[in-house]
């Protein structure tokens, strides 16, 4: 605890004057250690003042550099990459809806044409933009309407979103890929990851159903009871739900 002298305060006696040097010789020892330390300070920025003035300067210049890079590269990448995409995009979205003319429009959508860039081709030239990334969602799905499952399967594990919907989907269909090679064990696990990645009224019912299926295909049939009860209990109105107490049924029994 700090002793604080009194403006004409005089010791009472020795013992007290003692105590009272050694206080102001302690008091003196740490201001005299205190600018000791200052000095050194102060001579170290001196020699050193060149390398700390260029480690500032790279700092800066670092920081200068990523805005700029951001500002004149990567958003002028992002643009081009998203007009890119719009074209095989339209291939992609007729393929879908035109049984006849399914696996044309899918190469189309996957390779290009009339001089524009194929999901292969933005994946390629755009890497790190989010178009890039989208474009790989949608060669997997291509690919896997294609039924070239092990392409599928490659391009859907490289995509990557926290989106509820499409990163459901990715894994979902690397689910549909695997039980078409049958796999259904690496079918299953892949389902399972769809409905964890997020609840909602489209991809989990959906998924919960598949995994089902193949849960109880592999005799797993506390899992598939899991599943189909879910449904039941959480998504009634979905379509998935149709069925659902058969389903229930058998698994029980």
């Amino acid at each position: 605890m700090a002793t604080y002298k009194k403006r004409g305060f005089k010791p009472k006696n020795k013992a007290e004057e003692i105590v009272i040097d050694e206080q102001n010789s302690t008091t003196a020892e740490v201001f005299s250690t205190l600018d000791e330390s200052a000095s050194k300070t102060e001579a170290w920025v001196s020699k050193n003042q060149n390398y700390i003035l260029g480690v500032i300067g790279a700092v800066a210049l670092g920081v200068l550099g990523y805005l700029a890079y951001t500002q004149f590269v990567q958003t002028p990448k992002e643009a081009n990459a998203a007009n890119e995409l719009y074209y095989p995009q339209q291939y992609f979205d007729r393929a879908m809806v035109d049984e006849n003319a399914k696996d044309s429009l899918l190469n189309l959508a996957l390779n290009g044409a009339e001089g524009k860039y194929g999901f292969l081709d933005i994946i390629d030239e755009y890497k790190g933009t989010k178009a890039a990334n989208l474009a790989t969602y949608s060669a997997g799905m291509a690919y896997l309407n294609q039924q070239n499952y092990q392409e599928a399967i490659s391009y859907l594990e490289n995509f990557s979103s926290d989106d509820a919907i499409l990163g459901a989907l990715a894994k979902g269909g690397i689910g549909d890929a695997f039980a078409q090679l049958e796999q259904p064990e690496e079918a299953l696990d892949y389902y399972e990851k769809a409905v964890a990645h997020d609840s909602n009224d489209y991809t989990t019912p959906r998924f919960l159903y598949k995994a089902g299926v193949i849960a109880t295909d592999l005799g797993y049939t506390d899992k598939a009871l899991q599943y189909f009860t879910r449904i039941k209990d959480e998504f009634s109105k979905a379509p998935e739900a149709n069925n659902i107490d058969a389903l229930i049924g058998f698994a029980k029994k």
